[in-house]
């Protein structure tokens, strides 16, 4: 059952509606390097298209309607989206949910210090990456400083072609026999992640003149002291922007396609919709995925039920926790995470015929987790042939895919915490080369058909 490659049913308007949506997309990808500047970048979104803050709504005891649009932030670092439809919320809602945080750098609470003449940040690496990926590499650093008095200071260094960008140093080839005969997981630690700052010592400085150096001009740009990063959350992330990949254009090079590929898809897919949809639609942007989707802004946190309750308790007479109970219960979702694309250079991992195979479509995952499905979702049969009418009815191209070859290895995603809910939940994604690492690669036409299998199931699922 080989699927198609869509590329070769496209024709010109086809084509042209693709790139568009790429073009967007590359942009929000390089405005969006961490969680918290996606969520600016869909509230922003979102205001534009009509959606009104829900906490806004609460507070006034504003009655919702069917076709109002609704969005709740939830700490500047997860996000739903809610065009409310014409069917009650205790019949269920059409769900797409994603990521948006992706592997990268941190840099710790008490993080900087200088060691023969070197000024270094100390860092924690975030999620599961190769960290000798990381090394000898622009990096850029992106965040928030809080200081006592709750002044928020915004972090972006790097961007802008004029700013300076950081890095991790690596051990020069001519040294490097012993770390090169060790095993590719130990050629560079965890704590061998530290950033370069600066060089340069503080005139009238004696001790420790380079970072005095360092610390005097975040003073001057920022107005922030060294004390002030125990009360901050500072980023570092590859500085490159987003690129069209191959002489023919048809894939995008960039950091963080895991998972925000899913997640911008998403978010053109909620713009596609009808005044009033048939279902309330929501798009879930959460946050703490690659480390387990734990913490008040992670999956496995309430704020999900938590807004729905708020949107039952303003389009019912009164609420009732069963309404709630029957509305989570009854709804339908797909959580869209990537895929891994097959890759003919490593081969031995895949087993190709249940492969996801790019330029072929969105993916469908029945399960992901690892050796013998632990940790997965597993939807049901009934679910995923639903799910294949809707994706035929619509023409989108699509195929199923497993995360390798069994025992190899495997992966999770926020499906399996959703459907603790009861409701009827299957993964969905993008295929993706070189996953998890600081630049990976897309097709435009998976992204391209994500969007399209999106926008098809938030319209007609049921």
């Amino acid at each position: 059952m080989e699927r198609e490659n869509a590329w070769k049913k496209y024709n010109a308007e086809a084509i042209a509606s693709l790139e568009g949506v790429s073009a967007r997309y590359r942009a929000f990808l390089d405005g969006g390097k961490t969680e918290r500047e996606c969520v600016k970048e869909a509230v922003a979104l979102a205001e534009k298209n009509g959606y009104i803050d829900l906490e806004e709504a609460v507070n006034a005891g504003r009655r919702l309607q069917p076709g109002d649009k609704v969005y709740s932030n939830c700490m500047g670092k997860s996000i739903m989206l809610f065009h409310l439809g014409a069917t009650p919320l205790e019949k269920g809602i059409n769900i797409v949910g994603a990521h948006i945080d992706s592997p990268r750098i941190d840099i710790k609470q008490n993080p900087f210090y200088e060691d023969t003449d070197i000024a270094y940040a100390d860092t924690h690496y975030y999620g599961g990456i190769k960290k000798y990926q990381w090394v000898a590499r622009a990096l850029a650093l992106h965040g928030v400083v809080v200081k006592k008095d709750g002044t928020v200071v915004d972090i972006v260094i790097g961007e802008d072609e004029n700013d300076p960008v950081v890095g991790v140093s690596d051990l020069l080839i001519h040294l490097a026999q012993e770390q090169m005969g060790k095993k590719l997981s130990e050629g560079v630690t965890g704590e061998g992640l530290d950033i370069i700052m600066g060089g340069r010592p503080l005139d009238g400085e004696e001790k420790e003149a380079v970072k005095a150096q360092m610390l005097a001009l975040l003073k001057e740009r920022y107005g922030i002291e060294e004390e002030d990063m125990l009360s901050a959350e500072i980023e570092a992330v590859p500085a490159e922007k987003a690129r069209d990949f191959g002489l023919d254009r048809s894939m995008i090079l960039g950091y963080g396609h895991d998972d925000r590929v899913c997640a911008y898809a998403q978010l053109e897919a909620m713009q596609t919709l009808p005044a009033v949809p048939k279902y309330t639609c929501c798009c879930l942007l959460a946050d703490k995925e690659e480390i387990g989707s734990v913490g008040a802004t992670g999956m496995r946190a309430h704020y999900f039920e938590n807004a729905m309750a708020e949107l039952i308790a303003l389009t019912c007479d009164s609420y009732s926790e069963l309404t709630l109970r029957r509305a989570l219960k009854n709804s339908r979702m797909l959580s869209c995470d990537v895929s891994a694309g097959f890759d003919p250079l490593y081969a031995n991992v895949f087993e190709k015929k249940n492969a996801a195979i790019l330029g072929r479509g969105v993916c469908f995952n029945k399960f992901t987790g690892s050796r013998g499905k632990s940790g997965s979702n597993d939807a049901n049969a009934e679910f995923l042939g639903k799910v294949r009418r809707v994706m035929d009815d619509n023409g989108v191209f699509w195929q199923t895919a497993e995360l390798g070859k069994v025992d190899v290895g495997g992966g999770g995603t926020i499906a399996y915490i959703c459907a603790l809910y009861g409701m009827e939940v299957v993964d969905s994604g993008v295929s993706v080369l070189s996953m998890h690492a600081p630049q990976e690669i897309i097709n435009k036409a998976d992204l391209y058909e994500a969007f399209k299998g999106y926008a098809a199931f938030l319209k007609d699922a049921e």
